[in-house]
């Protein structure tokens, strides 16, 4: 007698329930971040730093609720001690970085001289300290390296979590880049935060915790602020 031919790899697919779980979540994710982008846009100075923290919470209850564990988001207190580890690694890295280019290329200062980081010692740590991680890194490291990561990641393929997340953290970036109206410089801006995107997507990966994006994330930013704001009171 000849056995029914089993499909391949059905240990691998999720129940068709978890299935519409985890699209219905995905949806709705995407649907908050729409408008959470819109509200940041248009919203007075500060909505940050009551909207970032409020819709990064309703973005890890909408992914627990779809079945998502601590560590799919990221958050799971065993990887603590090596998030911390890679933390450490990703913020001496950005400031090497930060170091070296302006020493190995002169021309590079000019970039950091942006009129908004034209600030004194006070409001510039403020800006770095509070502001950046509050009102921005939380919510898009939540967003992106931690719930739709999870809801992407499904066995060792890592190409949804990796592209999907770090595409949709670039296009996150045109409304804020919409006052610079030309098309190419708002292009440049897409594709630089989804390659950034793309390796705080590693930090998470390697390090089984958000804590590692977090910190790479700040660094990139913060430090940028508070180097820039160095530079122009040299000036």
């Amino acid at each position: 007698m000849i056995s029914p031919v089993r499909p391949l790899f059905r240990s691998r697919l999720l129940p068709a329930g978890r299935r519409w779980r985890l699209v219905v979540a995905a949806v709705a994710v995407l649907l908050l971040l729409a408008g959470a982008n819109l509200v940041l846009k248009v919203g007075p100075v500060g909505t940050g730093l009551v909207a970032g923290p409020l819709v990064a919470g309703i973005l890890v209850v909408v992914a627990r609720r779809a079945g998502l564990s601590w560590d799919d988001l990221g958050l799971a207190r065993r990887a603590l001690r090596k998030g911390a580890l890679w933390a450490g690694i990703a913020v001496v890295g950005v400031a090497a970085t930060y170091a070296i280019g302006l020493v190995a290329l002169p021309g590079i200062r000019a970039l950091f001289l942006d009129a908004r980081y034209h600030l004194d010692t006070g409001s510039a740590l403020v800006t770095a300290l509070v502001m950046i991680p509050v009102s921005t890194v939380l919510l898009e490291e939540v967003a992106f390296r931690g719930v739709l990561f999870g809801l992407l990641h499904r066995g060792k393929r890592l190409v949804w979590p990796f592209g999907v997340s770090s595409a949709l953290f670039g296009l996150w970036h045109v409304l804020p880049a919409m006052p610079a109206t030309r098309f190419d410089t708002i292009a440049t801006v897409v594709a630089v935060t989804a390659l950034l995107g793309l390796l705080l997507c590693e930090l998470r990966r390697r390090s089984g915790s958000l804590l590692a994006a977090v910190a790479g994330h700040w660094a990139a930013n913060g430090l940028g602020v508070l180097l820039a704001a160095a530079l122009w009171q040299m000036q």
